[in-house]
């Protein structure tokens, strides 16, 4: 219970001054951000596996970090006040413009490091395809999210239903927020990652017969694993390894991963052209 308050505590507390020294190039304790797509503390509890066992890879302690949303992720990376960092391809492309990082592991899943979205729609109100989106309520997670939101939003673009008249858009905050809110009905439609959904309908959280899936999309580059460009060669190379060595299907669990495999920056220039498609600056985001 201690290192799970701490882990929530420095989510709190990572733009504070204490986190104001000079990033160490190989320090005592690594700070390791998690995606915040779910609630923080099970977030935290979920990868008490990851924490052990990379601090025995590494020895080293660590710090589990679960940001309040992407916003604050990418600017705690921004000001050197994480180490490693767990992104979204679409957070990943927004962290990459403005810190000093570095993309080195995906998720392998059944031999692939590609993911879907998928795109959902409430069967009450009758939404089941594209053109009963339109005047519709639309739920996304955080405007930062590549499955909550860039790709389904690329999706609904790419049939000429656009978020500039033909639908509302909500941003929730979380994929588990997303598909709740389509299946009660406060939101007609939206979109978020199929693992996650998938995962929300085998843990009843979801049902079925209330949510209809409009599209599932294309496949996209997985989440990728990142680290701080100023650690120190030798850390770097520990990490790697920890990371491409890792079968613990304990630590893989949390992540739904079969594996974690090297990944690189130019794998993520098809999200910068979702970007293009809908005419985004990342810059301003």
């Amino acid at each position: 219970m201690k290192k799970l308050f701490a882990g929530l505590l420095t989510a709190a507390t990572l733009m504070t001054g204490a986190a104001h020294a000079a990033p160490q190039a190989d320090p005592d304790t690594l700070k390791v951000a998690l995606l915040p797509d779910e609630n923080a503390a099970t977030i935290i509890k979920n990868n008490k596996p990851l924490q052990d066992y990379l601090e025995d890879r590494l020895d080293k302690e660590i710090e589990l970090v679960v940001t309040t949303d992407y916003s604050s992720m990418i600017e705690a990376m921004r000001h050197g006040r994480l180490d490693l960092g767990y992104f979204g391809p679409l957070s990943y492309v927004l962290a990459k413009q403005k810190s000093e990082i570095e993309a080195f592991a995906a998720i392998n899943k059944g031999g692939s490091t590609s993911y879907h979205a998928v795109l959902i729609g409430n069967v009450e109100a009758g939404v089941e395809d594209y053109e009963d989106i339109t005047g519709k309520d639309v739920a996304f997670g955080d405007v930062a999210s590549t499955s909550s939101h860039l790709i389904p939003k690329a999706m609904m673009a790419e049939q000429k239903i656009s978020h500039e008249g033909d639908y509302e858009e909500h941003f929730l905050g979380s994929h588990d927020a997303v598909a709740i809110a389509v299946m009660n009905g406060r939101a007609q439609a939206g979109g978020l990652s199929q693992p996650i959904y998938n995962s929300l309908v085998a843990r009843g959280m979801v049902d079925e017969d209330k949510v209809s899936v409009i599209e599932v999309s294309k496949p996209y580059p997985q989440y990728p694993w990142t680290m701080r460009s100023s650690l120190a060669p030798e850390v770097k190379e520990r990490i790697r390894n920890a990371f491409y060595d890792l079968e613990d299907p304990a630590v893989l669990k949390p992540f739904k991963a079969d594996a974690f495999e090297p990944i690189s920056d130019s794998d993520y220039d098809v999200v910068r052209e979702l970007g293009q498609l809908l005419d985004l600056d990342f810059s301003k985001m």
